[in-house]
């Protein structure tokens, strides 16, 4: 066993040097007095953020828009999400699993940035491009979690009323979704954390939000407005972050 170990500590150590080698790093470059000294004015620049009340106003416009964003394309992902994974489960027979296993991949194949460059395409510049994007590629993500939590469920509750003489639809709506749904739920709200960012990062393809309002103010080397949007991104995600966590417990509680 230590043999192996240290072969595949050897090969990971070989695998880096290797990777290293054939893109050219330069880590001197990296750390170069001349790249600090470069990096610390660029950095030296974003200081003092824009505390301005105009633009604080339109930052908090930007925030509450990102934040519909991604509420709005978690719900719509979870909605079809949930569609997509009872035939995913195997619910439906072997033809239906195999095509909406197929159809989740699919989905969450494609990156929310060219989903978003599709939508934008399809639905112009602006905020219903980000939500598109956001639920597609999530109902993708999330379908799947649901299919692998449908299941791992345990079938003995719905056994019990399938004997008793229920229909197949009330069996699996009042003996699996009960024991299911707190789970379901906690996937929608990590999703919708992981939403939160990506739905800030979608607006450098023009899906709006503070993402859009960061790359108009990097674009126009307006380095203090940015540095406002910046703090506006990182205590929106800090306080989602912790809103989602304290849910999550209390729901698995």
């Amino acid at each position: 066993m230590r043999r192996a170990h240290a072969l595949v500590v050897i090969m990971l150590l070989i695998a880096v040097w290797a990777s290293f080698a054939y893109l050219a790093l330069d880590l001197g470059q990296l750390f170069s007095a001349e790249a600090g000294a470069q990096m610390l004015k660029y950095v030296v620049s974003f200081f003092p953020p824009d505390v301005s009340a105009d633009y604080l106003a339109q930052t908090w416009r930007g925030t509450l828009e990102t934040i519909a964003i991604s509420a709005i394309g978690t719900l719509l992902a979870a909605l079809l999400g949930l569609l997509l994974a009872l035939p995913a489960s195997g619910r439906f027979g072997i033809v239906a699993r195999v095509i909406a296993r197929l159809a989740l991949n699919f989905l969450r194949s494609i990156p929310e940035l060219v989903w978003a460059a599709l939508m934008v395409f399809a639905a112009g510049l602006g905020p219903f491009a980000g939500t598109l994007a956001l639920a597609w590629h999530t109902t993708g993500v999330i379908g799947r979690l649901f299919a692998e939590t449908l299941e791992n469920a345990s079938p003995e509750p719905a056994q019990a009323l399938r004997f008793a003489g229920s229909r197949p639809a009330l069996a699996f709506l009042y003996g699996t979704m009960p024991s299911v749904v707190p789970q379901l739920v906690a996937y929608s709200l990590y999703r919708w954390e992981i939403n939160i960012r990506m739905a800030a990062i979608l607006g450098f393809v023009g899906a709006g939000g503070l993402g859009q309002m960061l790359y108009i103010t990097l674009s126009l080397f307006q380095q203090a407005q940015a540095m406002t949007v910046i703090l506006a991104m990182l205590a929106l995600v800090a306080l989602v972050d912790a809103a989602s966590a304290w849910l999550r417990q209390h729901l698995v509680e």
